[in-house]
């Protein structure tokens, strides 16, 4: 899992509530158990027509959002069924960071753990971000994990809080298999002792 220090990059507006996961990542694509591929499928009903065209008013089909790092959005995002290919959709559409009021708990833990920072803001908060991220591609946004704040193009400061085993993890790439390997050393000390001590387990 990629580090989360400092992310400096557009911020997509998306000003809808309940944002699901199978607005995220429709049924058809669940198939995979792959975390690669899944970004072009990201928002696939809202991102075209029955034709596979683009639809071009969808935000991430825009030219200033192409390339958006960050997804302001509303309240209760990433609510629904509990499919991990929601975050990894949008990871690897090249989202690393999502902004609303609030989550589903099953997706912001998922997020976390698939290198995703999601933050909860209060509603005036966000209706600021939203704005700022309407600008386009020239309003860049920077986040910063280890401060634990965010600023906008204009320099204005916001503050956020998270959980600070989860922001150490975030920040050292770390996921559940990553944790695992931080003890490996202990690990292989507790296997040898336990083939001497008990040779025929």
């Amino acid at each position: 899992m990629d580090k989360f220090e400092k992310l400096t990059g557009v911020a997509a507006p998306l000003p809808l509530i309940n944002v699901d996961t199978d607005m995220l990542i429709p049924k058809q694509f669940l198939k995979t158990i792959k975390r690669t591929g899944l970004g072009v499928n990201l928002f696939d009903e809202m991102r075209y027509d029955d034709d596979r065209n683009e639809i071009p008013d969808f935000v991430l089909n825009k030219p200033a959002y192409r390339n958006a790092e960050i997804l302001v959005s509303g309240d209760n995002f990433g609510c629904g069924s509990s499919r991990e290919h929601a975050p990894w959709a949008l990871l690897d559409f090249g989202i690393r960071c999502v902004i609303a009021t609030s989550f589903a708990d099953i997706f912001y833990n998922n997020c976390f753990k698939n290198g995703i920072l999601p933050i909860a803001l209060p509603q005036e908060q966000v209706d600021i971000l939203m704005k700022d991220a309407e600008k386009g591609e020239n309003a860049r946004m920077t986040v910063d994990l280890d401060a634990q704040t965010i600023t906008t193009s204009d320099g204005e400061v916001f503050t956020f809080d998270v959980d600070p085993f989860r922001r150490h993890c975030l920040m050292n790439g770390l996921d559940d298999i990553g944790l695992t390997l931080e003890k490996a050393a202990a690990i292989e000390s507790f296997e040898a002792t336990m083939q001497t001590q008990r040779p025929w387990v």
